[in-house]
């Protein structure tokens, strides 16, 4: 007998809270939408319709891998960051929603040229070049394989043409001078991985999520060197994690930044610090 798509996504909510996955409905749904090749907006309209068969192999076998704790974002390839779909591969970082703090903290003043430390899958740099039509960026990091899946997202959202990618460790391979200059750098302490939910720690590349060491020796060479390519009145803005406002802040002083401050997230977590050359 044919399940609905109705029954399928029962049986397959049922099977991700079993694993103790949150939003584990909201999970099913979106697989579904996948496993259909259809908008998730489209899945209350065809509920009481028959699942193809090909359909259905595809759904379990996307159940099973989620019950396993694989991101959404990695059965399906794309992840939501700022209103706009991005293509994530076990090469990137998948973007979080608190990194949407960066892009507001960057768009509140105008900026004509932008570096981009550490791009992984480019989401932060496609994004605020989206939303500054006239701006023009350059985009590193030490992944070749990150590169690509962010230059297949500067093509798809139509900034390729503004956007110079290339490889390079931090500041290795990097010249120029910036208005602005932003990075999500690997933050988590080698001792806090064993931490993190198995959806990050296994499928997250360990490079882009930590240090190997107390988390700051990012920040310590990010900011050792960010004054030197900003312009005058230039800022540079880095995202971080809860506990490290007030050691990050410290190195921005101690490099030279003025009007130093730092943003929270929606859930009140310091997010993200920001400072500028005066």
């Amino acid at each position: 007998m044919t399940d609905t798509v109705q029954a399928a996504l029962v049986s397959g909510t049922q099977q991700l809270r079993a694993a103790g996955i949150d939003g584990a409905a909201r999970d099913a749904r979106h697989l579904m939408a996948h496993a259909l090749g259809v908008g998730r907006d489209r899945i209350t309209l065809v509920l009481h319709d028959d699942l193809p068969a090909q359909s259905k192999t595809v759904f379990d076998q996307l159940i099973v891998a989620r019950a396993d704790h694989t991101p959404v974002s990695k059965l399906t390839g794309l992840r939501a960051f700022y209103g706009r779909d991005f293509l994530v591969t076990n090469d990137v970082l998948d973007p979080r929603p608190e990194t949407e703090v960066l892009i507001d903290q960057a768009l509140e003043r105008p900026f004509d040229s932008l570096l981009d430390l550490g791009t992984g899958s480019g989401a932060i740099v496609v994004t605020l070049l989206a939303e500054r039509p006239n701006s023009l960026a350059t985009a590193v990091d030490i992944s070749g394989a990150a590169l690509d899946v962010a230059a297949q997202n500067a093509a798809f959202h139509g900034v390729g043409s503004r956007l110079t990618l290339s490889v390079s460790d931090w500041w290795a391979n990097t010249g120029g001078s910036y208005d602005l200059i932003v990075s999500n750098p690997p933050y988590i302490a080698a001792d806090e991985m064993a931490a993190l939910a198995p959806e990050v720690r296994n499928h997250d590349p360990h490079i882009a999520l930590t240090d190997g060491g107390d988390g700051l020796s990012c920040y310590r060479q990010v900011t050792a060197q960010a004054i030197k390519h900003l312009n005058v009145g230039g800022r540079l803005i880095v995202e971080i994690g809860p506990s490290q406002g007030v050691a990050v802040q410290h190195l921005f002083k101690q490099s030279g930044f003025a009007r130093v401050g730092i943003r929270v997230d929606l859930d009140g977590r310091d997010r993200v610090v920001f400072g500028e050359k005066l």
